[in-house]
């Protein structure tokens, strides 16, 4: 089977995310066809059978090249398996109004643009705290000390739970052969 693993990324986790699922889906002896949906380049020659889109939401929302995208190929995105990973750290929050609110995240989407995926899994990011800026540091390390989160800016922490994603990714393609 091939599938198609797109993706945007803002600060790598999405990327990183999106790689795993596709090595993953190779390793299992399908194809994946790994693709940054923000390139604008061509996917359909490749002729995927399946789909699974990982996306980040910075400020409240998804970045708008794959708002756009999923917009544009909203008919296909339905015509075929598909499955929607949503990167956010609320969704690794101590305060339950957070949780939900990012569990909500991939239904706005859904009513945004009309694709309706068959699976969805909300996924933890990271802070990258050596990759950000002075301003953009500070912001972070405030919002992690509300949160309980690491404080410690010389160090990036991953909260993506990759026993997860490997469970999430092993049943969509299951589901998507069924």
């Amino acid at each position: 089977m091939i599938i198609l693993v797109g993706y945007v990324s803002i600060e790598g986790q999405s990327r990183k995310i999106a790689e795993a699922i596709s090595e993953q889906i190779e390793k299992a002896g399908d194809r994946a066809v790994f693709f940054n949906v923000a390139s604008m380049a061509e996917y359909a020659l490749e002729r995927p059978e399946a789909v699974i889109l990982c996306a980040p939401i910075h400020g409240g929302r998804y970045p708008a090249p794959f708002v756009d995208f999923v917009r544009r190929e909203k008919d296909w995105l339905n015509s075929v398996p598909s499955a929607f990973v949503s990167v956010s750290l609320f969704i690794r929050s101590e305060y339950e109004e957070e949780r939900e609110e990012a569990r909500h995240y991939p239904d706005a989407l859904v009513a945004e643009t009309g694709w309706t995926p068959r699976m969805t899994l909300n996924a933890a990011g990271a802070l990258r705290y050596t990759e950000y800026d002075f301003f953009k540091r500070w912001m972070a390390k405030r919002l992690a000390e509300r949160e309980g989160a690491p404080t410690d800016v010389k160090h990036d922490h991953e909260f993506t739970d990759w026993a997860q994603l490997e469970r999430f990714t092993t049943d969509f393609v299951a589901a998507a052969k069924a």
